[in-house]
């Protein structure tokens, strides 16, 4: 209780909160000072909703946090495969498979999977040799294959035409026996699976120089602008093409270098690291026809540079044409403008010799006349000079005029 000098009770701290609420003689009642006070009332206010946004904000960062990471732990745990066994028959298609059982199972680690996992980029290819498995990612195809079992991860659409052909040209090569094969088991599933790869390049290629080669015959004819925006868009597909298969190439022709890495290739039976002859050979025939593929995109990659060289000079001088008709213009009227002044002067309200005779209006018109022939034929042939571009300088013959001078 706080009393004052009458002894009238002016304010009491509350119990069940730690304020004080003073005694209003008006109100008749206990009041708290954020009534009296608004400065007071608009601060608590707005403490109270600082508060409750915190709490909702906090709460808010929990449940997405939580959601987030029960997503990623889902979808990052699974792996969708399919499974040929040493007979060339799919065991399983499809089938989710956890990720940490695959590598318990087949021996590998955490960061092999990187390589054929779905979010991996799909530009950069890589064949990675353990000692049991060989890990693949090459374009569409991620697969593990070891010496009797075949895994394909993360298949596309299986009504699509090119993994179709993959599974069938894949399967009848694993069906196969090694003995009328002739190679072992993976190094026919390696087969089968550079023969996919080949193949999509190949068609990839027709198609974007067909494309290419269509678009450089229609700019013989005419240039238009929007021929000129497609030409840059399909170049722009062209040069990834070109870098997906020179990354291919290149994969290839470090792979041969490496006798240790061939030699890991069979694990059927290992081999020392000059034992290698069947999958060397096999991969020297593929990394030709990478090559040819390399080279043929080079190809349209400079018939294209050169269209646009040859355009860009066409442009330019059609540019030049445009800036010399208009210094022919502009001689134009400077001789124009000399005839005009001389005929101001004649004209001028003044006394003079000039009107006393009949015949000096005929005499002015012609020297007029003919200094403004002269005016413009002499801006004409300097500007001629400018039109002759020569390499050589104003003060070097050129070579048959050498020539002519020392036969004379």
């Amino acid at each position: 209780m706080l009393p004052d000098q009458n002894g009238n009770c002016l304010a009491y701290r509350s119990e069940c909160r730690n304020r004080y609420y003073f005694f209003s003689p008006i109100f008749n009642r206990c009041i708290h000072p954020s009534i009296v006070n608004p400065y007071m009332f608009i601060r608590q206010r707005i403490r109270l909703f600082s508060c409750s946004c915190g709490r909702l904000t906090q709460e808010y960062n929990k449940t997405l946090l939580s959601k987030t990471l029960g997503l990623k732990t889902d979808s990052g745990s699974i792996t969708r495969c399919t499974v040929y066994d040493a007979t060339g028959n799919a065991s399983s298609v499809s089938s989710k498979t956890l990720k940490n059982e695959l590598l318990l199972k087949h021996e590998l680690l955490p960061r092999d999977l990187r390589k054929i996992d779905k979010g991996y980029d799909d530009i950069v290819p890589a064949i990675l040799t353990r000692p049991s498995s060989i890990l693949i990612n090459v374009l569409h195809i991620r697969a593990l294959i070891r010496s009797d079992k075949v895994i394909l991860f993360n298949q596309g659409p299986s009504n699509s035409h090119t993994n179709t052909m993959f599974l069938n040209d894949l399967a009848a090569k694993l069906k196969t026996p090694t003995k009328e094969a002739g190679i072992p088991y993976e190094i026919r599933a390696l087969e089968a699976i550079f023969i996919s790869v080949v193949s999509n390049l190949q068609s990839e290629m027709k198609v974007n120089t067909m494309v290419i080669k269509g678009i450089l015959t229609e700019l013989e004819d005419h240039i238009d602008r929007i021929k000129l925006r497609y030409l840059l868009v399909q170049s722009k597909k062209l040069k990834q093409f070109h870098q997906k298969a020179a990354l291919i190439r290149n994969l290839l022709e470090e792979l041969l270098e490496q006798d240790d890495e061939l030699a890991a290739l069979y694990l059927s039976e290992k081999r020392s690291f000059h034992d290698h002859q069947e999958v060397e050979m096999l991969l020297e025939s593929y990394l030709a026809h990478c090559d040819e593929i390399v080279q043929r995109v080079e190809t349209y990659l400079s018939n294209v540079r050169t269209t646009e060289e040859i355009i860009n000079i066409i442009l330019d001088s059609n540019r030049n044409q445009l800036m010399l008709l208009g210094l022919r213009f502009s001689i134009g009227l400077l001789s124009f403008g000399g005839l005009i002044f001389v005929a101001s002067l004649y004209g001028m309200n003044l006394e003079n010799f000039v009107e006393e005779g009949d015949y000096w209006f005929w005499v002015i018109v012609g020297g007029s006349t003919t200094l403004c022939i002269l005016v413009f034929a002499k801006g004409v042939k300097a500007l001629g000079k400018l039109e002759r571009v020569s390499m050589l300088g104003d003060d070097l013959k050129p070579l048959t005029q050498v020539r002519r001078t020392r036969n004379n």
